[in-house]
This record gives structure tokens, C-alpha cells and sequence, in this order.
């Protein structure tokens, strides 16, 4: 045992005598006080980990002592220890934030099960996540064997939990060898969508998964009701792991009826991925039915100027007699007008909401050194999703819909990957810029590090000239030109890139939920 300080306040603690040789015993330091201005100054001279505190002390209580011990030692814990099982008071006392409760009489075990949780519970939270891992090790070996797009779906979400679990673990070992895994079961998964991609986007029925141009036809129209709005929330670039980091705030709200995904289409870039989904077409496809609503990558202008128009065919086309709604979000002050008015549009069967803010987010780490540092890992890019989340005013507009009988959908366009391994190739100055996937025409690249597709038409993907071609970055590669090669290698290295083939980018969430 650690040397751990305890500050025990109690008018009777000469009757815990065996309470305090017990904890000397298990190796704790105890420093006994008999009054609430005892504990005060003694907090104030020397650094505890925990104290216990009477809450009916003579003369200044507990509770009354509470916010002034807390005042001078904000971070330390402090339980409170009562016969009273009265409700006004453990408010008082929970309110003031304490970090646990116990009623009189206290057993020897109770206080020893309290520390463990207050002072105990990381590393053992961490032996116990590194434990169960090992445990699971031998299967997680084979989840780069899966054999179809549902296979890969559970894999990816096994490797995010795992993921997740290990955060709060301080096993490096353990953190390396998942890393490890999960990089080879991209490597297997980019090798699967290579060999059955093209088969998906011509035989949608031949066991492909739902796709984005699918989406909403399969995943959204089938479950909207008349006199019930529907919401769908479109966050874009949020990953899969993104999603069960918010998923505890959404689940105050609401009630997750279910928690699917769907695959991004290739480039898992906004401009192809979300008017695919808005559109219901293949990026192509969009093309020649809807020229104006397209434009090329090297075309002026917005590429997602018309999602509007695009989802008002689609609805159309799929002959629905509702009324709808479409609001983009890309600023703050386009989030404060989103709260005043969600309310309003309870009077429409489907309210699109697209919320423009983890891609900005992707862009400004690239360029900016304080978010380099901020986010500069997958659990500090987890983190920062919950910060945005919880105090965005997109949180603040859903919470005006509570109690009311509304069916929400929570979705995505595509996810991220942080690179690490760059590709070097060549081509000429009207090749698309970005990091992930490149088209353009008498493009140099290494054929083992990048799924091409030589015909885009075969992809339902627009050509921009007669010899054009794509490729897409594979595992957490990214494309870097020859020349100035050291500086680009250097400059986005650990940078998180969106637009290639990766479990992460392809395979993201699509959440149906119930307002309580």
C-alpha cells in the first residue's frame, strides 16, 4: 500500500478506535479529528486523499464545513458519514459534491470498499480492463478474417471497444499490441472493400451493405410517420467511436431504439459521400440527372451547395407526401438560431439537420499547433468530441424536444483516420489536392499502397477527363507529392485525413432514437 493520507473529522472518535486500527493495519495513514474546525485547518497545513466527515458535529456541522473545505481543496475527495437517511440532507450534501455517502453505524469493510472506489478504483479499473484483454486476446486475432460487410461492421465496433476500454487502462503493452491489431485488420479490411467494392456499387442486392446513396430509403423513409416529426441529425465526420464517446449524453435524453451503421461510399470525402446520401444517387449518377447540382473537384465553388434540392427529388422520386425541413448548421450563431426555432419544425414529418463541425474541426487540428496538441491521439480526439458536444447548441436545441413524441436519427457522412504512413507519388498540377484519395490523369504511384479504380464509371463516378482515374490511400496512409517531400511527410503526419479506405472512415453510425 501507498503511503494514503486520511483526515478523519467525528465528536466520537474515540468509539472508532478498531475502525482506525483496521486501516492502520491495511497500510492506510489516519490523522483522527473530533470537530469540523479541526478538519479545516488540517486540511489547510497538510495534503489528504480522502477525509471522512461527521455531518452532525457540535458547533460547526459537516455540512457547514463542507464548502470550506472544499473551497481550499477543490479535488479532494470527501465522504460523509451520517445517521440521518432524510432526503433533504443527502441533497444538501450531494449537491455540494461529495464523493460518496455512508450511513452510521459504519462497518471496518464499508470504509475499505469506499477507499477502493475513491482511491483505488483507476488502477484497479486498469488491472481489470488489462486482464479481461489478455483474456480475449486469442480471439481478437482472427477478426481480420472476417468474411462480409456485417463480419467487418462487428469487428470494427470489437476493435472500438477494446479501444475504448484500454483508455482507461495504463498498460502501454496493451495499448501497442490493439494498435497493432487494429492496423492489420484495416490492411485485411482495405483488401476486402478492393476486391468487392465495384461488385457493391453494380449488384446493391448481391450482399452489399447499405451504402450512402441507400441511406435514407433504407435506413430513414421506412420508419417516418404522419403526426410524428422526425429529426435526422447528420453530424458530419463523426466516427464511430465518436458516437459511443457522446452516446452517455444522448441517452439522458433519449432512448437508443437502435444502433446500426451503414458503409461511406469511396472518396469517403463530403462532397461525394453526403450528396450521395441527400440524393439518393452515386456521385455519377447525380451528375447526369442533376448537372447543375454537381460539381467536379476542380470546378469554383461549393460542392455541397444543393443538398437541399437534391433530398426534394429524392423525395420525389420515392413518391412520399411529407413535409420537410433542411437546415445546415456551419457556424455558432447558425447554432443559436437552431435553438430558437427546432420547436418549430415539430409541424414537418422529416427535419433534416446538418451539423458542420468535426470536419472543421479535422481541418483547424492540420493546421493549428494548439489543437495538434490538444487532440493528439484517438482518446484526446474522443475527449474533445464530448467537450464540443456537451455544450454545443446543437445539445441545447435537442433538449427543447424532450417530452415531446419525436423520433430522432443520428448519422454521419464519413469518418477519419489519423495518418501515419506516407505514399509518395507523382502527378500533374490539375490532380485533386486531397490527402486520401487523388484523381486526376497520369498519376505515379506504388500499386501496393492505394485501391485504384482506372475506370470511374465502373465506380458510378464522375469523369473529369477521358483518362481519368481514382485511388484511395489505404490502412492510415496519405498521399505526398516528390517534390518538397520531406516538409509535406513531416507537416501532416499524425494529422487526421479523410477521403481513402479505412474501417474508420467507411464503416460509421446510423442511431435511431425516441425523445423521453
Amino acid at each position: 500500500m501507498t503511503n494514503i493520507q486520511i483526515l478523519w473529522a467525528d465528536d466520537e472518535i474515540d468509539s472508532l478506535k478498531s475502525h482506525l486500527l483496521f486501516l492502520k493495519e491495511k497500510g492506510y495513514d489516519v490523522t483522527p479529528v473530533t470537530n469540523a474546525h479541526d478538519a479545516i485547518d488540517a486540511v489547510k497545513e497538510q495534503n489528504f486523499d480522502v477525509v471522512f466527515l461527521d455531518e452532525n458535529m457540535p458547533g460547526l456541522t459537516g455540512l457547514e464545513a463542507l464548502p470550506q473545505i472544499k473551497n481550499i481543496r477543490p479535488q479532494l475527495p470527501v465522504v460523509m458519514i451520517t445517521k440521518s437517511e432524510e432526503e433533504n440532507i443527502m441533497e444538501d450534501a450531494i449537491g455540494s459534491q461529495i464523493a460518496d455517502y455512508l450511513i452510521k453505524p459504519v462497518k471496518p469493510n464499508q470504509i475499505l470498499l469506499c477507499l477502493k472506489r475513491l482511491i483505488d478504483n483507476k488502477r484497479l479499473v486498469s488491472e481489470k480492463t488489462t486482464s479481461n484483454f489478455r483474456m480475449e486476446f486469442q480471439s481478437m486475432m482472427n477478426l481480420g478474417n472476417a468474411s462480409n460487410a456485417e463480419e467487418w461492421a462487428d469487428a470494427y465496433k470489437k476493435l472500438i471497444y477494446w479501444e475504448m476500454e484500454l483508455d482507461k487502462s495504463e498498460s502501454k503493452e496493451m495499448q501497442e499490441i490493439l494498435a497493432m491489431q487494429k492496423s492489420e485488420a484495416n490492411a485485411s479490411f482495405s483488401k476486402f472493400v478492393a476486391n468487392n467494392y465495384l461488385d457493391w456499387i453494380n449488384n446493391p442486392d448481391n450482399e452489399a451493405p447499405v451504402m450512402s446513396s441507400k441511406l435514407l430509403a433504407r435506413k430513414v423513409f421506412p420508419h417516418l410517420k404522419k403526426g410524428t416529426p422526425t429529426y435526422l441529425i447528420l453530424i458530419d465526420n463523426l466516427r464511430y467511436d465518436q458516437w459511443k464517446m457522446i452516446q452517455p449524453i444522448w441517452n439522458e435524453i433519449a432512448n437508443v431504439t437502435d444502433e446500426s451503421n451503414y458503409f461511406a461510399i469511396l472518396p469517403t470525402a463530403t462532397q461525394y459521400a453526403r450528396n450521395a446520401i441527400f440524393s439518393g444517387l452515386m456521385p455519377m449518377e447525380i451528375q447526369q440527372k442533376y448537372p447543375d447540382y454537381w460539381r467536379n473537384d476542380e470546378e469554383e465553388g461549393g460542392k455541397n451547395l444543393f443538398e437541399e434540392q437534391l433530398l426534394g427529388e429524392l423525395i420525389k422520386r420515392n413518391k412520399l407526401d411529407i413535409k420537410y425541413s433542411f437546415t445546415k448548421i456551419t457556424n455558432h450563431h447558425d447554432g443559436k438560431s437552431l435553438i430558437d426555432n427546432i420547436l418549430n419544425l415539430q409541424h414537418n414529418d422529416l427535419n433534416v439537420i446538418v451539423y458542420n463541425f468535426m470536419d472543421m474541426l479535422s481541418h483547424a487540428r492540420t493546421e493549428m499547433e494548439v489543437l495538434k496538441e490538444l487532440a493528439n491521439d484517438e482518446k484526446a480526439y474522443r475527449s474533445i468530441t464530448y467537450s464540443w458536444f456537451q455544450n454545443s447548441p446543437l445539445m441545447d436545441a435537442i433538449k427543447k424536444l424532450q417530452g415531446k413524441e419525436v423520433q430522432l436519427f443520428l448519422t454521419t457522412d464519413h469518418g477519419s483516420i489519423r495518418v501515419n504512413s506516407p505514399s509518395k507519388m507523382i502527378a500533374d498540377k490539375a490532380t485533386t489536392t486531397n490527402l486520401r484519395y487523388k484523381t486526376g490523369k497520369s498519376m505515379q504511384f506504388n500499386p501496393k499502397e492505394v485501391f485504384d479504380i482506372r475506370n470511374p464509371h465502373d465506380a458510378k463516378l464522375p469523369k473529369q477527363h477521358v483518362s481519368s482515374a481514382y485511388i484511395f490511400a489505404k490502412n492510415d496512409g496519405y498521399f505526398v507529392y516528390a517534390n518538397n517531400y520531406n516538409h509535406f511527410v513531416n507537416y501532416y503526419k499524425n494529422t487526421f485525413q479523410h477521403g481513402g479506405l479505412s474501417l474508420e472512415e467507411m464503416i460509421v453510425p446510423m442511431i435511431r432514437m425516441q425523445m423521453k
